[in-house]
């Protein structure tokens, strides 16, 4: 009994400690965040009147889901805005620069896993090997991959998702989706995604750690750690066509990865 007690203080203590430092984080970040200012109301030129239906144009992308997609994209600009980005300007003003590159390297390698497991799947048998040699070099002489030897050894990151995976069996990109949070995606992309993040709980190093407390703290340093590193801001890009150049640059960008 004494023993239960003791436990579930410790996971109060636990979860209070979470807590403060997500309202730490919120609070300088609001308080170095700027105000932006949007128009969200329709273009007075829609793009209808400027394109002709019977051509194919390169910005042209399959995207049935268009007004879900859409909507999302505007909840995602106001959770960026007003969540997101100020606990990740909070993470940077109470984080040493030296301190961020640290954990930058140490998630990278961490999630080497994924890049392993998805080299292999593709028969990519020395880019797999690659990245076993990147985790071990940078797990030991990098101390537990805070910093990254490997690369200046001549061994580059061999990122690959299972999203790649599909792709380089032939699986279409299927319908264009926005996810709430993460942003850009497709119907194959967001499989590919399910997938590794199930593998990866199931199989990679948070089951290793068999501690509930852990996985979350590193899904959170995690998910702030890559918006800290990603510089796109919504409707900043001075494009009146913002959403269709988005889906255009994703699009792309998903093709050409596959394709390497």
């Amino acid at each position: 009994m004494v023993e239960m007690t003791i436990e579930r203080n410790k996971m109060r203590h636990r979860t209070f400690c979470i807590f403060a430092l997500f309202v730490v984080l919120l609070a300088a970040g609001c308080a170095k965040n700027d105000q932006q200012n949007l128009n969200l109301e329709p273009p007075m030129y829609p793009i209808s009147e400027y394109v002709n239906p019977d051509i194919d144009y390169p910005i042209d992308v399959y995207d049935p889901f268009e007004g879900f997609n859409r909507c999302m994209y505007t909840f995602n600009y106001y959770f960026d805005s007003y969540i997101f980005i100020p606990i990740v300007n909070g993470y940077e003003y109470v984080t040493p620069d030296y301190v961020e590159r640290r954990i930058y390297h140490f998630v990278n390698n961490i999630f080497e896993f994924t890049n392993f497991t998805n080299n292999l799947l593709q028969l990519k048998f020395e880019e797999a090997g690659v990245t076993v040699l990147r985790f071990v070099i940078n797990s030991t002489v990098g101390i537990a991959g805070l910093w990254d030897p490997a690369t200046y050894m001549g061994l580059n990151l061999k990122y690959e998702d299972f999203g790649q995976t599909l792709g380089y069996y032939g699986v279409g990109d299927g319908p264009y989706l926005v996810l709430p949070v993460l942003g850009p995606s497709n119907l194959r992309d967001t499989t590919g995604l399910i997938t590794d993040v199930v593998t990866f709980s199931l199989a990679g190093p948070p089951a290793w750690l068999d501690d509930d407390s852990a996985t979350w703290i590193f899904t959170g340093i995690t998910a702030i750690n890559k918006r800290r590193y990603e510089s796109f801001r919504y409707y900043q890009t001075g494009s009146p066509f913002e959403y269709e150049m988005i889906r255009m640059l994703y699009t792309a960008k998903r093709e050409i990865m596959v394709d390497n």
